[in-house]
């Protein structure tokens, strides 16, 4: 049976998918807890990402409650990944930028990177940080800067954040103005989203 949709709901999906960012993703690695989980999704759809890959290994997908924060997985793609180095050489071969999050020496704040162009960002695992063979493919690290004694936010929170100055960049170039996807991707996307 096919749902029915109102004009309202229709016009709603169009507009959503008007300002969803083609080329702007997350990377969830081995990332256990539903609630992180969930609340990265949220803050996925919150900013416009449309797709996010999952990489797990290590650990199990979770399951998603339907609480309201668990509703977002609805409404943003995700692509499963076993094979690190096919993950990573097909982000590259598309143009895509790749970050990690980390500390190390090395690492850099998350203003100090462009996310205007084509822009991956892998979340490291709560507990054990980036998969080593995620890594060694991956050398470039971003952190937010604290100020207080402890050394590190959520990971959910850090996702909110950095999606955030990814959104403050696009949003001041006006990328959020005109879609990322070409008119026959929006087609294919609203008559999926039209039946949600």
């Amino acid at each position: 049976m096919v749902r029915e949709i109102t004009d309202t709901r229709k016009k709603r999906v169009d507009e959503v998918l008007a300002r969803r960012q083609k080329d702007l993703t997350l990377v969830m690695d081995n990332i256990w807890d539903p609630h992180n989980v969930s609340a990265v999704l949220r803050s996925c759809d919150a900013f416009g990402v449309n797709r996010v890959h999952l990489y797990y290994t290590t650990a199990k997908w979770p399951e998603l409650g339907k609480k309201s924060s668990a509703s977002a997985k609805k409404w943003v793609e995700r692509v499963r990944h076993e094979d690190h180095a096919a993950m990573i050489g097909d982000m590259r071969a598309q143009g895509y930028q790749i970050l990690r999050t980390g500390f190390s020496p090395t690492a850099r704040t998350v203003m100090d990177f462009d996310y205007t162009g084509p822009t991956a960002v892998i979340l490291s695992n709560e507990h054990r940080g980036t998969a080593p063979e995620l890594a060694e493919l991956v050398p470039d690290e971003v952190y937010i800067p604290m100020q207080g004694m402890v050394q590190s936010f959520n990971v959910s929170v850090a996702a909110a954040l950095i999606l955030y100055e990814a959104f403050t960049q696009r949003n001041a170039k006006g990328m959020y103005d005109s879609p990322s996807y070409s008119p026959e991707e929006l087609e294919r996307l609203r008559s999926e989203w039209y039946t949600r």
